[in-house]
């Protein structure tokens, strides 16, 4: 067989059925990956139907993760290796390989029923498709079979144990262990036959590259010293960074954490991360629906504690009159938001960006909140910090935008000191000589006033209400006067944000300006253009509504302004609603996360076709 190519980082994609544990596998080598130095970006790739028919292109469920001994911010736009469980599984993913690419798979599932499962009208093993690719063909589902035929699991339950196999391969193909794989296996199966036949299977693959000389094994050189000395490393999904920071945010406030959601994808699993966490003083509440879930996290913040709910575009919609309370109520409430490829139900399991038009204007009448946004599975956790920050600060409804990719992926986060994180400006007030309604200067928050406290009797609701006296009022110049503080309340955010800053490159030239889980991708492009020598600079914006102050001047000294995101156009057209900003576009939306190259020959073309233009004035001139 031949040798992998030696470099500084690979990208690996295992794909196959929803039923194959492509999930679990991707995981577990993700988790040894990072426990054995390296740096890595995962991206877990969902099909959009549930339970659909096995075999079939609309059924495949993929894990892509890369990884090396240098900075990753990507899951790698092109895989160095596919692993392909069946033929549906190799034709989806086929398109996005180089040549030369590495392809291991199952003859065995090449069957004709199999093909035609996966509309193929011919067998890829002999009709010449894969000629551009390095092919190992292995029998993997007979090898499990015979490895764990002495554990009596019978042929159905023992095929499930293929993904294991196939990780001990791969496993031995990078120069990984295999111990905590087999720790994990030994925790998570109680039944004694699942888990002594799955760690036959991881061990077996294993033997099979070892003995086979599949190729020579690959070693690359770990993270250096100096990027982990000194710091706590471990790998965290988006989702669990986001839970672990609304717990944070909860123990240095000193509030009880209460968190109200109704099922939904891919917003659930802060739910399910949270709900096992009652034994340090975490509350969950899964309502009957998404009205339910808002209003009783609006209740938990009428009566002190931090309200937290979440949900994805379609259930934003429905909570929308609940968060219309929160605003009219001067309540702080953080709502989550897991934006998915849409409109209506959509495609629930892919990534989009398109919620942030219902983020910042989906209200009716002048109910604006802040907006913030998460950029990767490891700032979730600060972000979902700043989020309720804001909420108890501003005493006000927050939006945090994250996505399906953020949910689901995974990155090597820095564990933070806990302490170093301050939360300022809670607005509680006791005795008898508070004004009930006296709003802070700085922030326009009212006082939290909680029921029970003595002398704070206080009335609010959805009505509109007195600014002095919290009364119900329908006088004219008091809703002006109501209105313009709600408005002047989520302004006086932007006098919290700190200064605007590059996350590379020098502020020149083409100013790239996106949010959210565009980070990396842009990153990276950016990174890769400079040592060109193109002229640009990368600006990443987390707070979406109010923009910073800054933004206007740091974006002055750039020629042109482009915008990435994966919508139509939705962030440009706030740039040029609240800006007034002349703005080019690039906007995906395949409900797939932007690759690197992309970005790149976009600029690329851009920058030509300016150059192109100043030579053409020039010669006119």
């Amino acid at each position: 067989m031949t040798e992998l190519s030696r470099q500084e980082s690979y990208t690996v994609r295992f794909a196959g059925d929803s039923g194959d544990g492509i999930q679990l596998q991707g995981l577990q080598f993700t988790t040894t990956t990072a426990a054995s130095g390296y740096d890595l970006a995962t991206f877990p790739d969902f099909p959009a139907e549930i339970r659909a028919p096995a075999g079939t292109r609309f059924g495949v469920s993929a894990f892509q993760i890369q990884f090396g001994g240098k900075r990753v911010t990507t899951p790698g736009d092109t895989p160095e290796i596919l692993v392909a469980f069946n033929p549906a599984a190799l034709v989806v993913n086929l398109s996005d390989l180089k040549p030369g690419a590495l392809i291991i798979l199952d003859p065995d599932q090449f069957t004709q029923q199999h093909l035609k499962r996966a509309e193929l009208t011919s067998n890829p093993l002999s009709d010449g498709s894969l000629s551009s690719f390095e092919v190992w063909e292995i029998d993997i589902t007979r090898l499990t079979l015979a490895a764990v035929q002495d554990y009596g699991l019978g042929t159905k339950a023992s095929a499930r144990c293929k993904n294991f196999w196939v990780l001990g391969l791969v496993l031995w193909l990078f120069n990984q262990p295999r111990t905590r794989v087999s720790e994990w296996i030994s925790n998570k199966f109680a039944d004694p036959l699942v888990r002594d036949s799955n760690i036959a299977a991881l061990n077996a693959g294993h033997a099979y590259a070892e003995t086979t000389e599949l190729a020579p094994k690959q070693r690359q050189e770990p993270l250096p010293a100096s990027f982990l000395e000194g710091v706590d490393y471990r790998t965290v999904m988006g989702s669990e960074a986001l839970a672990l920071g609304l717990m944070a945010a909860a123990e240095r406030t000193g509030l009880d954490l209460l968190f109200c959601s109704y099922p939904i994808t891919p917003a659930s699993s802060v739910l399910h991360y949270l709900s096992g966490l009652q034994d340090i003083g975490v509350a969950t509440f899964q309502a009957e629906d998404e009205i339910a879930a808002v209003c009783a996290a609006i209740g938990a913040s009428y009566a002190g504690k931090l309200g937290i709910t979440s949900s994805s575009g379609p259930g934003i919609a429905l909570k929308t009159e609940g968060i219309g309370l929160a605003i009219a109520a001067e309540l702080p409430l953080v709502v989550l938001n897991f934006q998915r490829s849409g409109p209506s139900t959509g495609m629930p399991t892919k990534t989009d960006q398109s919620d942030l038009y219902q983020a910042v204007y989906g209200r009716n009448a002048d109910a604006p909140l802040p907006v913030i946004a998460a950029r990767s599975p490891s700032d979730s956790f600060e972000a979902a910090i700043e989020a309720v920050t804001l909420a108890l600060r501003h005493m006000t409804p927050v939006i945090l935008l994250s996505d399906g990719y953020i949910a689901n992926a995974s990155e090597l986060w820095p564990v933070p000191d806990l302490a170093s994180f301050e939360i300022s400006g809670v607005n509680t007030r006791s005795g008898s000589s508070a004004k009930l309604f006296e709003r802070d200067p700085a922030t326009y928050a009212r006082p939290w006033l909680r029921p029970g406290q003595a002398e704070h009797i206080h009335r609010i609701g959805g009505l509109e209400k007195d600014l002095l006296t919290g009364h119900i009022s329908y006088d004219s110049q008091n809703h002006q006067a109501m209105t313009d503080m709600r408005l002047a309340k989520v302004e006086s955010v932007a006098d919290f944000i700190p200064p605007c800053k590059l996350e590379s490159g020098t502020p020149e030239g083409l100013a790239v300006v996106a949010w959210g889980s565009t980070y990396g991708a842009i990153r990276q492009a950016v990174e890769e253009l400079l040592k060109e020598g193109f002229q640009l600079g990368h600006v990443h914006l987390r707070h979406l509504n109010p923009l910073p102050r800054d933004l206007p001047g740091l974006l002055s000294s750039f020629d042109e302004i482009l915008v990435v995101e994966m919508n139509t156009g939705q962030l440009a057209s706030i740039l040029r609603d609240k800006l007034q900003l002349k703005v080019r576009q690039l906007n995906q939306v395949t409900g797939q996360p932007f690759n690197v190259d992309t970005v790149k020959s976009f600029i690329r073309g851009l920058l030509a076709e300016e150059k192109s233009l100043e030579l053409t004035q020039t010669q006119v001139n």
